[in-house]
């Protein structure tokens, strides 16, 4: 008879961290953590932005050096600052933004750096095979051949993951791995690092988002302020306690008041949209009036980013018209958007919404800089954008610096929190918003949602494009589907469910509406 496997305190330690800690100024991004990690366990990393989780990873992985305390991998402490010295002890980082060549092929990608300069040639034959055998046994297909930059994203997070793998990593660090995958996708990906779990490889994943969390980990470990407050087996916790714990107080999201809408602000009828040759959007019609939220469900993929272009100004239709405020746009140009009245919040904010190298302050107000309100004969009012800037920090709780601080050092949540509050502090006649709760914490969710609702209210005309059924339901008065490019004629929310919103973007929209 076999002995039982070992539970989990039982197994190996195979990673520690010992006080670290890591300051940015005047900023204690992590104070005195210590955390373990044991063979075959996933632990889920889990906090709000800017809590610190990402910055305890790149220290972990040696892209940072702490200011005190040290990491312990398999018995041995890892030189500060230095990544190889963390893959050659077996530690592979996928990070949030992948760090792939798409003009370079998957075999590429995965073998890039892992032969030595001194090599004639390089042996693309062994590689193909361990890649393969590596492929074979996590469950990871993709295409060894296929250029990156036609991978879905999706695929491309696979990739990711076979570089770290076809390194031989013992443990490995996924930072937000979903905040950009669909439903059906993060549902796969958790279904592989089980597999990888059960092979007895380590995984520490980064996450904000509870139900992943309560699915898929063994442990919990929450950090809030750049502290551990917490730590939590996943099956003796709730998704309650976890919200809580993250935020410090107990977190509900706003519910949609009834309320009569106003005329119509924003209109599509019969447009095409046709961009590098490929029709993206086919006939599409919608009608968004004051005081309401249509909201715009799919899979990605499937004709949102193409919409998100054509409201924003960023694409003209090739048939059909588009309406503001009941007359069509003479001037296709997101400065003309603008100044008609009209707030984005775009689907990627790393190289739409937010200039990485500019300030908070800067980015505040970019889209307004040629406005009265902040500059005059020429001139910026820099005292006026840095007063608007501090208004939109403090009400929409931007956290990791202050006006002056550069963008790119804000945790991608907290970017996203600036983008919306740059468009809602003064309540926009119309409001488009394209992913607006992607890579947000339960709590900064809440608080955008609320936000949200607050300018419907005040008679804002919202455009809801989002993946999230939950967010969807909860936020919008009527729902249309986008499938292929087309749209489904809109439904009213009240009474929808994940049942009919899953048929509707399936394309089965008269199915959907048996199921009412």
């Amino acid at each position: 008879m076999s002995a039982p496997a070992p539970s989990q305190d039982e197994r190996p330690e195979v990673l520690r961290l010992e006080g670290v800690t890591k300051r940015f100024g005047s900023l204690v991004a992590n104070d005195a953590i210590d955390l373990e990690l044991r063979q075959g366990e996933l632990l889920a990393l889990l906090g709000e932005n800017g809590a610190g989780k990402t910055t305890l990873m790149n220290i972990l992985f040696g892209h940072y050096t702490a200011d005190s305390g040290r990491v312990v991998a398999f018995g041995r402490e890892l030189p500060p600052g230095k990544p190889r010295a963390a893959i050659e002890a077996g530690i592979g980082m996928v990070h949030q933004h992948f760090a792939l060549a798409g003009n370079l092929t998957v075999l590429d990608n995965v073998m890039l750096g892992t032969e030595k300069l001194t090599r004639f040639a390089s042996d693309r034959t062994a590689g193909a095979k361990r890649l393969a055998a590596v492929a074979e046994r996590f469950g990871l297909g993709v295409d060894p051949a296929a250029r990156v930059g036609d991978l879905s994203v999706g695929e491309r997070q696979r990739v990711e993951i076979l570089k770290s793998l076809y390194r031989d990593a013992r443990v490995l660090i996924l930072d937000e791995p979903t905040a950009v995958l669909t439903t059906q996708e993060a549902e796969r990906l958790f279904a592989t690092l089980k597999v990888m779990a059960a092979e007895g490889l380590s995984l520490i994943f980064i996450s904000h988002k509870l139900g992943e969390v309560m699915a898929a980990a063994d442990r919990v470990t929450v950090l809030r302020g750049g502290k551990v407050v917490a730590e939590r087996r996943a099956a003796a916790t709730s998704r309650a306690e976890l919200a809580e714990l993250m935020v410090g107080r107990r977190v509900a999201r706003p519910e949609r008041e009834a309320q009569a809408p106003g005329p119509v602000r924003l209109e599509a009828v019969g447009v095409d949209v046709t961009e590098a040759g490929t029709k993206r959007l086919d006939a599409v019609s919608f009608a968004v009036r004051s005081g309401e939220v249509l909201g715009i469900i799919g899979v990605s993929g499937n004709g949102q980013a193409a919409l998100g272009r054509l409201v924003s100004g960023l694409a003209i239709p090739a048939a059909g018209t588009l309406s503001l405020e009941g007359e069509a746009p003479t001037d296709f140009s997101p400065r003309a958007f603008v100044a008609a009245g009209i707030g984005r919040v775009p689907e990627d904010r790393n190289t739409e919404g937010a200039v990485g190298e500019m300030t908070l302050w800067e980015n505040a107000v970019i889209e307004r800089l040629r406005t009265p309100a902040f500059s005059a004969f020429g001139f910026v009012r820099r005292s006026k954008a840095m007063a608007f800037a501090r208004d939109v920090i403090a009400r929409f709780d931007v956290r990791g610096g202050g006006p002056g601080t550069r963008t790119r050092l804000l945790s991608g949540g907290n970017m996203q929190k600036l983008i919306l509050g740059r468009n809602l502090i003064d309540s926009p006649r119309i409001l488009i918003a394209n992913q607006p709760t992607r890579g947000l914490d339960e709590g900064a969710i809440a608080a955008v949602h609320a936000e949200i609702l607050a300018a419907r209210k005040a008679g804002t005309a919202v455009l809801l494009i989002s993946e999230d059924l939950d967010e969807v339901i909860g936020l919008a008065d009527r729902v249309q589907a986008i499938v292929k490019g087309r749209l489904s004629p809109p439904v009213p929310a009240d009474g929808l469910d994940a049942r009919r919103l899953g048929l509707m973007m399936a394309g089965l929209w008269d199915e959907a509406s048996d199921a009412a």
